[in-house]
C-alpha cells in the first residue's frame, strides 16, 4: 500500500449535521435505566456477525435529575448494548444488553477496581475500541489511574480483553499490554488487506485529549492479535509514499499531529480515502486521508461547543452509512447530560 502523493484532497466540507435521536438515559428512545443505565457516555461501535455492539464507558444506574457529568451509584466501568437495527436513519434501538445478570441489567465488560482518585490505583478500566478476528471480538481499554483536569488523565497501561461468545463475557487477557505512557493507550481499528494478507491497523494516542496519532498493525489472526512480538510500529513513509515498519515501538512516527482525542477510523468508499473523527476537548472534526498514515488533510469542524456544549467521541462505524457512503451516522457524547446521542452529516466531495 502507498500513498499517492500527488493525489489532490477531496473533502471539501459537511453540510446537514443533524443530532438525530438520544440513544441512552431517560429521555433517550431506548429504555436504558430499565437495564440500569441512567448516564454514559463513549458509545463505539463493534460489528460481531449480524449484531453490533455499542460500548460504553463509566456507567451509572442511579442519578439526581440534576445530575452533571459522570456521578451517581451503581457504577459499572463499562456496559454494551447490542443490536440488530440496519436502518440509522431514525436512531439505533437496542435489542439487549451483554454481559447482563439476571434481571437483565447491564454489566461490566471488564469492571475497573474503583480505587480512589489519587494515582495509587485504578479508578477504572474505560474501552476506547474494539475489532473482530474470525469468531473472536476484541476489546481496547485503558487503565485509568487519575482523572485530572478536564481532557487530562493518567493511565497505568493499555490491554486488551477477548470475547469469544459474541460479547456475552470477556476476558481480559494478560498481553498484549502498553504502559501508561505509551502513544497507544486509545486507539480506534481499522482491518487491511495489503498484498495478500489481512491485518488489523491501530491508530493511537496517549491517554487525555491532547496526543499525536501514530499507528501500529498486526496480522488478522487471534495467534498474532496476542502476541505482543507480532505488532509493527509505522516507522516513516519511503519516497514513494510506502510505509516503513518496525517492531520497536519506540521506532513509531507521528502521522498525524494535533491535540486529539476519542479518535475513530474508517475507509470511506464515498470519498475513497479514509476518514477520522476526533475531539479535542472543545469541537468535534473529521479529517481525509490518503494512505493509513496520510497525509492527513486540514481539520474540518463537525460539530462546535457553541451548539453542543460539552461535547466528545465523535464515533463512526462503517455499517453506519448512507445514500452511497456520503451520509455518514456517528455517535457523540454530551457532558452535561451525560449520555450518547445519534448523529449524522453528509459529505462534501469536490467534483
Amino acid at each position: 500500500m502507498h500513498a499517492d502523493l500527488d493525489a489532490p484532497f477531496v473533502l471539501t466540507g459537511v453540510s446537514g449535521v443533524t443530532q438525530i435521536a438520544q440513544l441512552t438515559g431517560p429521555d433517550g428512545i431506548n429504555d436504558t435505566p430499565a437495564a440500569g443505565v441512567a448516564g454514559t457516555d463513549l458509545g463505539w461501535m463493534l460489528a460481531a456477525g449480524d449484531r453490533t455492539l455499542f460500548v460504553f464507558g463509566d456507567t451509572f444506574g442511579d442519578r439526581a435529575p440534576d445530575a452533571v457529568g459522570a456521578q451517581g451509584g451503581f457504577w459499572r466501568s463499562n456496559v454494551s448494548a447490542w443490536t440488530t437495527d440496519d436502518d440509522p436513519s431514525d436512531g439505533i434501538t437496542f435489542d439487549g444488553w451483554a454481559p447482563a445478570d439476571d434481571l437483565g441489567l447491564a454489566e461490566a465488560l471488564v469492571e475497573g477496581e474503583h480505587d480512589a482518585n489519587d494515582g495509587t490505583g485504578e479508578v477504572t478500566k474505560i474501552p476506547t475500541g474494539g475489532f473482530a478476528v474470525g469468531e473472536a471480538l476484541y476489546l481496547s481499554y485503558m487503565s485509568v489511574s487519575f482523572w485530572g483536569e478536564p481532557g487530562a488523565w493518567e493511565a497505568a497501561y493499555a490491554g486488551l480483553a477477548r470475547s469469544i461468545d459474541g460479547g456475552r463475557s470477556w476476558e481480559p487477557l494478560a498481553a498484549p499490554r502498553w504502559a501508561g505512557t505509551s502513544n497507544f493507550v486509545q486507539v480506534a481499528s481499522a482491518l487491511v488487506s495489503e498484498d495478500g494478507a489481512d491485518y488489523v491497523y491501530l491508530w493511537g494516542i496517549p491517554a487525555g485529549r491532547f496526543g499525536d496519532v501514530q499507528l501500529m498493525r498486526v496480522r488478522a489472526s487471534t495467534a498474532a492479535v496476542e502476541d505482543p512480538s507480532a505488532y509493527e510500529y509505522f516507522a516513516g513513509a519511503d519516497e514513494e509514499g510506502g510505509a516503513r515498519w518496525s517492531p520497536d515501538e519506540a521506532a513509531a512516527e507521528t502521522v498525524l499531529a494535533g491535540t486529539i482525542g476519542e479518535l475513530s477510523v474508517m475507509w470511506s468508499s464515498y470519498l475513497e480515502r479514509w476518514v477520522m473523527t476526533y475531539s479535542d476537548g472543545g469541537s468535534a472534526y473529521i479529517r481525509e486521508g490518503l494512505s493509513p498514515w496520510g497525509p492527513w488533510g486540514e481539520p474540518i469542524q463537525i460539530a462546535a461547543p457553541s451548539d453542543y456544549p460539552g461535547l466528545y467521541a465523535p464515533y463512526l462505524h462503517p455499517r453506519y452509512v448512507d445514500d452511497g457512503g456520503r451520509r455518514l451516522y456517528f455517535t457523540m457524547s454530551l457532558w452535561g447530560p451525560y449520555n450518547v446521542f445519534w448523529f449524522s452529516l453528509d459529505l462534501e466531495r469536490a467534483d
